[in-house]
């Protein structure tokens, strides 16, 4: 099947680049609602992951355990952005847990956030795990390894016990087999997952008709309650939430892929932009919420930025535009 093009890039009167993608639309037991190109796409879900990798940590009871409540869970799930309101909070997860920043493993790189990465340098400081965008996926697995009482040294290895819980956590959430799941090494060095695109839709639309009370449905409540946890201040993921409150659970991944929590109808949402490419997910992520009928008048002037945002020149003259061109 021809991938087809999900966005267009134009400069004055004619398109100069285009990106093409697949999305997928399936409802709680996996009937496929809506489809760009073929749901069937092998997909590395990357940080997609991470609610579902947030969910062993509440099956198994770790989280009452420590008293981790809502701001947790959904730091838990998030691409955090390094900011201060996060760093303290992964700070304080990990003491309830015994432990410092240094038995975290997911690497350094500055805040995603640049305010904060400015700040971080003018205070002639250095980042450090704290502020990975990771940092809360991290922390939770550090969590199941002390609850159960496993090792902590070698935690992100694919044959650890907390690696093999999660990945029976994700497999019954996007409806596959662990034989059927390949694995692979994220960049912050824990396991990550392959899959068909139509089957991290499926584990979104779960998460969506999750019931109260369940662990699905914690989990749903803690983020829709806390959407700074799930990205920051300036990402796609928190405007998405913000501008559709209680409605929506947006996430990103690297590389282009993205996903939706639907509350209303119980939808799940999963695409993935080929070329990898983070310029086109803004529009096409917005323009999916307006053919589904869930952006609301409101919403949509809340994302007007992200929808069609202008290509400028360095003289800051709007010379083109990124916007969508696929019906769903």
């Amino acid at each position: 099947m021809d991938v087809p093009v999900l966005v267009e890039v134009t400069r004055g009167p004619a398109v100069e680049s285009r990106h093409r993608g697949q999305i997928v639309v399936v409802d709680p037991k996996g009937a496929l609602v809506k489809q760009v190109g073929d749901p069937e796409t092998l997909v590395c879900m990357r940080s997609l992951a991470k609610p579902f990798q947030a969910l062993a940590l509440i099956a198994a009871g770790a989280d009452k355990a420590f008293g981790f409540g809502p701001e947790e869970l959904a730091l838990f799930s998030g691409s955090l952005s390094g900011q201060d309101f996060q760093v303290d909070l992964v700070t304080r997860a990990l003491a309830r847990l015994g432990l410092t920043p240094d038995a975290l493993q997911c690497g350094i790189h500055p805040p995603l956030h640049r305010p904060s990465a400015q700040a971080l340098s003018q205070a002639g400081l250095k980042p450090t795990p704290l502020h990975n965008t990771c940092a809360g996926k991290h922390t939770a697995m550090l969590a199941l390894c002390v609850y159960h009482k496993w090792p902590l040294e070698n935690y992100l290895a694919v044959d650890h016990p907390v690696q093999h819980l999660i990945l029976g956590a994700v497999g019954r959430m996007v409806g596959l087999p662990r034989d059927e799941i390949k694995v692979a090494i994220d960049g912050c060095g824990a396991p990550v997952f392959f899959m068909p695109l139509k089957n991290i839709a499926l584990g979104y639309a779960r998460l969506a008709a999750s019931q109260p009370g369940s662990p699905g449905g914690d989990l749903l409540a803690a983020i829709l309650a806390y959407p700074r946890h799930i990205a920051g201040d300036g990402r796609l993921d928190t405007d998405v939430m913000t501008a559709l409150p209680e409605k929506v659970f947006a996430k990103s991944g690297a590389e282009g892929g993205y996903a939706l929590a639907l509350k209303k109808g119980g939808l799940g949402v999963a695409l993935k932009i080929e070329d990898g490419g983070a310029r086109a997910l803004g529009p096409t992520v917005v323009e999916v919420l307006q053919q589904l009928g869930v952006a609301t008048p409101a919403a949509q002037e809340a994302l007007a930025a992200y929808a069609q945002p202008p290509i400028l020149n360095h003289r800051k003259e709007e010379v083109g535009r990124i916007r969508p061109v696929f019906s769903l």
